[in-house]
């Protein structure tokens, strides 16, 4: 069996062909077996589903005025043949079957805009009908509920899959896919965990009827098939809108502070699981310098605080690794104890306003008067204030959100691509991005907002992202704490202090951990500027699942904890929804990733962790045809090299992923 690094030939290797088969196959069988799109959805998930066939199952009392399919229905056949005709290619490993492929992407993806197209023109038209107003109302809802279905969306993926699965024949093409090798164990892990998902929604939640026929066989799988599409898109709606985004991101920031610092801690070959104390202790000190803190400092006091929540979660980091360095004790049992520790400190502090001390009662300074336990309300210079006041450029009554970011963050990427050949390109691009934000801040969009709690929090989380890639990856200090991860004995051996550096790394995870309690006390995102007793200090467990999602990176990290946070945000509206589904299904789906991934051997090592391409080239020249006097050993590795290139290749993934 050929890896897909093998280059033997001009033609698309077996892997990559089987995959294009794999893709097509599925997605054809989703073309025949599932509803190509909804021609309209009422609020309960009933729908009027349209088949490829041109069948369109009702399911929905809505009898009258249903969109045509228009010309959705021939190019969703235009898409159909040309998977075909890509399977056809990929069973003999023509070159050609990436056009297939991507014909078969072009032709879902014209079906699903004619269909929206249709969808918007009746839903137009509902003003012209002679309908009392909650009538209209509610039939636009309808058209607006519609749109593309698996029948749709499985072909689009498969086609656009097959696609690249093509070029990689293409020795560029191939460069570029082979850089993003890391996306594969979590984009695998995400497949298995929605696949296995779909599994239970359709044992637990029956079809949806209300037209009040029986669907019979088909229309009920139909129905149920339906059924999967609405509970994923539904999860995944925040996605697509700008307040569900707001509120996916607010869920979102404190994810990636304990993200960061596990997959920190893991980098340097810890286990850093004493997020949930490290918070804790941010959170109390961040509320203790924004309480009691000089008021005349003014706005001059949050970043005081800032640095003391920081500090509170590096000190408590830094005990276990002390106690690791100097005693070679567990940092995973310190940690956890550590948990406990810093819950009976918060507990102590804003639990009550007495405690005793030798037989007396003292009075303690820091809860509120109340039965609520809470302390007082920070000064209004320790607050940090929302993203919407951050990025508003218009009125308040007339809201604008900025786009100079955008152009910034644009400017960046393409000053990258164009400044290969510089040496400083990053600060090059940083510069200009930061000039070009500067010069195009006050270029806004309108927006309707209902207002939202994500706070500044997350730029500080967007800057720890940014120290974590620059310190691990472009620095000695990170040099060393790599080596010490990867191998303590070796590293010790060319005179770097394992002692040191892991107290380092424990101190750097913790000081992560602490940062994310300025989302809580600072930002208000538990609806008061005060530290509070119902604060959830379990996403510092949660970060383990980010961190292992994320592969451990700084930009898987903020990926990962965006999926989470886009998840539990769509699974609020799930629950609303759907009887029978309520938001553990949320739960389920991320331990379903994290299962997947922790699993890790569900990919061939051969795909996720290949040799180095010059060495690749290198055997394969060497074997066709070895020069004479030459060594066959020259050609490839020899055996006692085999670990050093695995390493090696280890490492090249890690930063490819970065």
């Amino acid at each position: 069996m050929r890896p897909v690094t093998e280059l033997h030939d001009s033609r698309p290797s077996s892997m990559a062909a089987r995959i294009a088969l794999t893709a097509c196959g599925v997605a054809l069988a989703a073309m025949l077996l599932t509803p190509l799109a909804a021609l309209g959805r009422s609020f309960d998930s009933s729908a009027a589903l349209l088949h490829v066939s041109g069948q369109v199952l009702n399911t929905s009392n809505f009898t009258q005025n249903l969109p045509t399919p228009g010309a959705a229905l021939p190019l969703a056949w235009v898409s159909l043949l040309a998977l075909v005709a890509t399977i056809v290619g990929a069973l003999g490993r023509q070159r050609w079957f990436w056009i297939t492929g991507l014909i078969a992407f072009l032709g879902a993806l014209g079906s699903i805009l004619m269909i929206n197209r249709e969808l918007a023109d009746a839903g137009a038209q509902v003003a012209n009908l002679e309908l009392r107003r909650a009538a209209k109302v509610q039939l636009r809802n309808f058209y607006a509920g519609g749109g593309m279905n698996l029948g749709l969306f499985l072909p689009m993926l498969g086609g656009l899959v097959a696609a690249g699965a093509g070029l990689s024949a293409n020795p560029a093409w191939w460069q570029r896919l082979n850089r993003m090798r890391g996306l594969l164990v979590p984009t695998s892990a995400i497949a298995l965990a929605v696949l296995v998902g779909a599994l239970i929604v359709l044992i637990v939640q029956p079809p949806m009827n209300d037209s009040g026929r029986a669907l019979g066989a088909w229309g009920g799988w139909l129905s149920r098939a339906d059924l999967v599409y609405f509970v994923y898109s539904t999860l995944f709606a925040p996605l697509t809108r700008l307040q569900p985004l707001l509120d996916s991101l607010k869920l979102a920031t404190p994810l990636i502070f304990t993200g960061l610092s596990v997959a920190f801690a893991f980098r340097t070959g810890l286990f850093n699981i004493g997020g949930p104390g490290q918070l804790t202790m941010g959170a109390i000190a961040a509320m203790l310098v924004g309480v009691y803190g000089p008021e005349s400092l003014g706005w001059g006091l949050a970043p005081l605080a800032v640095i003391a929540a920081g500090l509170g979660g590096a000190m408590w980091g830094a005990i276990p690794g002390f106690l690791k360095a100097r005693f070679g004790s567990s940092e995973v049992i310190n940690t956890i104890m550590l948990n406990y520790i810093a819950s009976g400190i918060f507990i102590f502090l804003i639990g009550s306003n007495t405690a005793p001390f030798f037989g007396r009662q003292v009075n303690l300074p820091i809860k509120a008067p109340g039965d609520e336990a809470q302390s007082y309300e920070l000064h209004p210079g320790a607050r940090l204030p929302t993203m919407i006041q951050v990025l508003n450029v218009g009125t308040p009554e007339q809201m604008k959100l900025s786009l100079g970011w955008l152009f910034a963050l644009l400017t960046y990427v393409l000053a990258n691509l164009f400044l290969k050949s510089q040496r400083q390109r990053t600060l090059i691009a940083a510069a200009l991005a930061l000039l070009v934000g500067a010069v195009t801040w006050r270029v806004g969009v309108p927006v309707q907002l209902d207002g939202s709690q994500l706070n500044a929090s997350f730029l500080i989380a967007l800057a720890c992202v940014g120290i974590f890639g620059v310190l691990m990856w472009r620095t000695a200090t990170g040099y060393a704490l790599r080596a010490v991860g990867l191998s303590p004995k070796a590293a010790e051996y060319g005179g770097i202090s394992v002692a040191k550096n892991t107290i380092l790394a424990m101190t750097i995870a913790g000081m992560f951990a602490g940062l994310a309690g300025t989302h809580y006390v600072m930002g208000g995102a538990l609806d008061s500027y005060r530290l509070k007793g119902n604060m959830p200090v379990n996403v510092g467990f949660d970060g383990i699942a980010v961190a292992l999602m994320g592969q451990n990176t700084p930009v898987g990290v903020v990926a990962s904890a965006m999926l989470f946070g886009t998840l539990d945000t769509g699974g609020v509206d799930a629950d609303l929804k759907l009887d029978a589904i309520n938001r553990d299904i949320v739960t389920v789906l991320k331990a379903l990733v994290v299962l997947f991934i922790a699993a890790g051997g569900f990919l061939s090592k051969r795909i996720t962790n290949p040799p180095p391409p010059q060495l690749v080239k290198a055997a394969a020249a060497g074997t066709a045809e070895t020069p004479a006097g030459t060594p066959a050993q020259l050609a490839s590795p020899a055996p006692a090299q085999q670990p050093n290139v695995a390493r090696a290749s280890e490492e090249n993934t890690r930063e490819g992923g970065k």
